[in-house]
């Protein structure tokens, strides 16, 4: 990598690290405050071929930024046309999906958790689809189990999490749980120094209860009903 390059590295780093950019908060000034700064320190280097190239590079990384907050990147959002989700999924590189229905406890139970951990992964989208509104992907998916949060890199299925078994079998698993997960399917990407923290305990009591519960917790559905 040429020195130029390096340097039109570093500032997009910059451009995209976290609590520095509008993608992480929503809001369109600040994109434009840090495009300004990094715009004007690029006019001001002494290097022509950086200045060309920089404003380029600058140029396209601002457009990528904004069509990703338009299509709900940084947030939890519910989207209801089918052809819509299809598209998100086959065109983002990290996708998460929750499918949910309205009348499942365990489905709010996990959008509270999304909802926590969207915002600290602006380049994955985090979705939710209520499953009557997207008929013929259940049946393609095979979507039997709500809730079922599935994982998609690069317009391929990775990974799907059914139910609340691998998050402990109870309702009051951690949302770093569910970080963790998503973390080892792919699905997001964090910096080593700020990985979740897990703690599967719970008192041995509640093991119990969790032992004794039957398996059917969460919730079967039919399209038809």
């Amino acid at each position: 990598m040429s020195a130029n390059d390096a340097k039109v590295a570093s500032l997009m780093a910059r451009l995209n690290e976290p609590g520095t950019s509008s993608a992480h908060s929503g809001n369109a000034l600040d994109d434009d405050e840090i495009f300004a700064e990094l715009e004007a320190e690029i006019e001001n280097d002494s290097s022509a071929a950086f200045r060309e190239h920089g404003m380029e590079q600058l140029k396209r990384e601002m457009n990528q930024l904004q069509q990703m907050r338009s299509d709900g990147h940084g947030q939890y959002r519910e989207v209801t046309d089918e052809k819509e989700v299809i598209r998100l999924t086959a065109n983002k590189p990290r996708c998460v999906v929750h499918f949910f229905h309205h009348k499942f406890k365990r489905c709010e139970i996990m959008d509270k958790h999304l909802a926590r951990i969207a915002p600290k992964y602006f380049n994955t989208l985090f979705i939710k689809v209520f499953v009557e509104n997207v008929p013929w992907l259940v049946e393609r998916l095979g979507i039997k189990v709500l809730p079922c949060v599935m994982t998609f890199l690069n317009g391929v299925s990775k990974d799907r999490i059914v139910g609340f078994e691998e998050l402990g079998n109870t309702d009051q698993f951690d949302t770093a749980t569910l970080e963790w997960k998503l973390l080892n399917s792919g699905v997001i990407q964090k910096e080593e120094s700020s990985e979740p923290t897990i703690n599967y305990g719970v008192k041995p009591n509640v093991r119990q209860q969790i032992r004794g519960r039957p398996q059917d917790d969460d919730s079967d559905f039919d399209l038809d009903d």
